[in-house]
């Protein structure tokens, strides 16, 4: 049986509003929730078409509910909701253990926002209603082999030709390219200008003639990360977001909402494991003698259990600084490492003390876990990278 999570309180005071919103939430999941989501080891399918037929089912009740893209603006089919509401509905759907967005991530988190801030009535028209239904599946193609979290180095060309871009190039780490109906495309427009400038955010048909994509199997033997060739691929002017040689002040709308408020419902599902394994241990004998006694094994979970209390506060932390300010700082960076090394030594952790059942617990697949958790410290800007942000914005220190 699955453990009783405990649920910490929030360390931002929410208004009456904010909490009868966080028991409508609750109110609802606890409606509509499977039982087994709770279940260790519980995932969705691994199969695309039966995950994303999974998925649109899962999204069609939250978005019976006003919960899917609740915080796009309500004019484009969402409720306007702060920032703090995001992290309520976050924490909420981790607790009663709800699938994350996977497939649909990329288009209500990453695309909607940054076609509602800079598409034309076009795009809108045609793309945000088929997002927000979860018709349209996205991938975003920024990094490449020689410019990952470096996104000024993309070399990527698309050449103007009449009313044409011409595209050539490659990406990798493209999350879901493998099941996406479309890209949003970082590209270099203008081979003229270095850096920043003279690159363009387009948008991609991923079946149009020249697109390749080929999976790249990870460790744990899926393929959510893809590489895509295009070779000499058309798509229209119509298709550039915002304007031609613009696209970096564009993208970085994207990249502000990349993380959003994510951590937080990450961390909740850290705590459910690291709970889950505590209570396992008081279960288990070694030698003859319970294994709750090993002093060394009391102390690794302790560490994990201190850990994952700082990744909430961190989690908190970043929230308070983005309601402040409307941008998420460096604590972002801060709590991205922290919460990238804290999920490999923790899943390490686990297997050390299960041994070879590690491997598989039955309950909890501790070496899937750990083998996934290299990924954390490239996804979403490399650990490298967030430390020259660290760097450069909060130590002052000169750009590498």
């Amino acid at each position: 049986m699955p453990v009783n999570p405990r649920r910490p309180q929030p360390e931002l005071a929410l208004t009456p509003a904010q909490e009868a919103f966080r028991d409508e939430v609750r109110d609802f999941l606890g409606r509509v929730a499977p039982k087994q989501w709770l279940e260790p080891g519980w995932r969705p399918p691994s199969d695309v078409k039966e995950r994303l037929a999974f998925q649109r089912e899962w999204d069609g009740k939250l978005r019976d509910a006003g919960l899917v893209g609740m915080h796009w603006p309500a004019e484009y089919g969402g409720r306007g909701a702060s920032l703090l509401e995001q992290a309520i509905l976050e924490e909420e759907l981790a607790w009663c253990g709800a699938p994350q967005a996977g497939l649909t991530f990329v288009g209500l988190n990453l695309v909607g926002p940054t076609l509602i801030a800079h598409g034309s009535p076009a795009q809108k028209t045609r793309h945000l209603p088929a997002i927000l239904a979860s018709e349209e599946v996205w991938c975003q193609g920024f990094s490449e082999p020689n410019a990952g979290s470096d996104l000024a180095s993309v070399r990527t060309r698309a050449a103007v030709d009449g009313d044409a871009l011409v595209i050539n190039g490659q990406k990798v780490w493209t999350s879901y390219a493998h099941a996406a109906d479309f890209c949003m495309l970082l590209c270099r427009t203008n081979p003229e200008e270095r850096r920043s400038r003279g690159l363009s955010l387009v948008i991609v048909d991923m079946h149009a003639p020249g697109v390749e994509v080929r999976p790249l199997r990870q460790a744990t033997g899926e393929s959510e990360f893809n590489e895509v060739f295009l070779t000499d691929v058309r798509i229209s002017r119509a298709d550039v977001i915002g304007d031609i040689d613009d696209g970096w002040r564009v993208a970085m709308t994207t990249l502000l909402h990349e993380r959003g408020t994510a951590l937080l419902g990450i961390q909740v599902r850290q705590r459910q494991l690291v709970d889950r394994l505590i209570a396992r241990v008081k279960t288990m004998e070694r030698d003859g003698r319970p294994l709750a006694q090993d002093p060394m094994v009391r102390q690794a979970l302790a560490r994990a259990s201190i850990e994952c209390d700082v990744v909430r506060h961190l989690g908190y932390r970043c929230l308070e600084t983005a309601i402040r300010t409307g941008l998420p700082g460096a604590e972002g960076s801060a709590a991205k490492i922290f919460l990238s090394d804290f999920i490999r030594r923790f899943s390490r952790t686990a297997l050390d003390i299960a041994g070879a059942a590690g491997l598989d617990m039955g309950e909890e697949d501790w070496g899937h876990q750990y083998l996934g958790s290299f990924a954390l410290s490239i996804g979403a800007g490399t650990t490298q990278i967030q430390k020259n942000i660290l760097a450069e914005h909060l130590l002052g220190l000169p750009r590498g």
